[in-house]
């Protein structure tokens, strides 16, 4: 299965195309802003460096947040037009699904992991997953004062608790300060297009349900449409 992930829902943008689980071409660049000009060049710089055409592709798979409200209206309108134009299925993986897939095996450990994410605001994304991607919690903006009791979930009071995620240094001090045992991860922070399309080819079936990926917002963005829908008074 020929799988193109990609992802531009926070702080950097990445493209990688897949083959049965062999990474074909990848690109990732760290950057705060400016992804609505590199996604695109980067699917078309995987897809010639591959020698691959888009009639080639079986599945797509993009993030689908939480993260930058510009960054995740960039991805997900790059899939859909893609998905359009080739009739092909798309898959949207959460901030959190793919930030937790990039950690080793061997930094578990028996630990509970904890994803957060910058929000570039005063709060931070958070969720809690086991071993295998089991989510222990719903997904959830929390200051980071109230991170250690707004995580309703025995199992971070019993164990060790590893956070990954750009906004990991912050959630660290708060946990800490709670009295939990705390370990970074050195798994990056964010999203990388070659786990999204390797958590893509363990999910898809022919029988997956053909729906579009929706963003997954846990707050009100800062721009808003006008009440008027945006249209010009006389």
């Amino acid at each position: 299965m020929l799988i193109l992930g990609f992802d531009s829902a926070t702080s950097a943008c990445s493209a990688a195309l897949c083959h049965d689980g062999d990474t074909l071409a990848h690109r990732f660049e760290v950057m705060a802003q400016g992804q609505a000009e590199f996604l695109m060049g980067m699917i078309n710089e995987v897809m010639e460096e591959a020698g691959k055409g888009y009639g080639d592709l079986d599945l797509l798979a993009v993030t689908t947040g939480p993260g930058s409200f510009t960054g995740l209206r960039i991805g997900l309108a790059a899939a859909r037009g893609l998905a359009l134009a080739g009739d092909l299925p798309c898959l949207g993986i959460t901030t959190f699904e793919a930030v937790a897939a990039g950690v080793p095996e061997t930094e578990w450990d028996g630990a509970t992991l904890l994803v957060a994410i910058e929000s570039k605001r005063e709060d931070i994304y958070v969720q809690l997953f086991a071993a295998g991607l089991e989510p222990l919690s719903a997904p959830q903006a929390v200051l980071p004062e109230a991170l250690a009791t707004a995580m309703d979930c025995p199992s971070i009071t019993e164990e060790r608790v590893l956070v990954v995620g750009d906004a990991g240094q912050r959630s660290i001090a708060s946990l800490k300060g709670a009295g939990l045992e705390v370990a970074l991860s050195n798994a990056p922070g964010t999203p990388d297009a070659g786990t999204l399309a390797a958590l893509a080819a363990r999910r898809w079936s022919p029988n997956s349900p053909k729906e579009r990926p929706r963003p997954l917002y846990l707050k009100v963005p800062d721009a808003k449409m006008p009440k008027d829908g945006g249209r010009l008074r006389p």
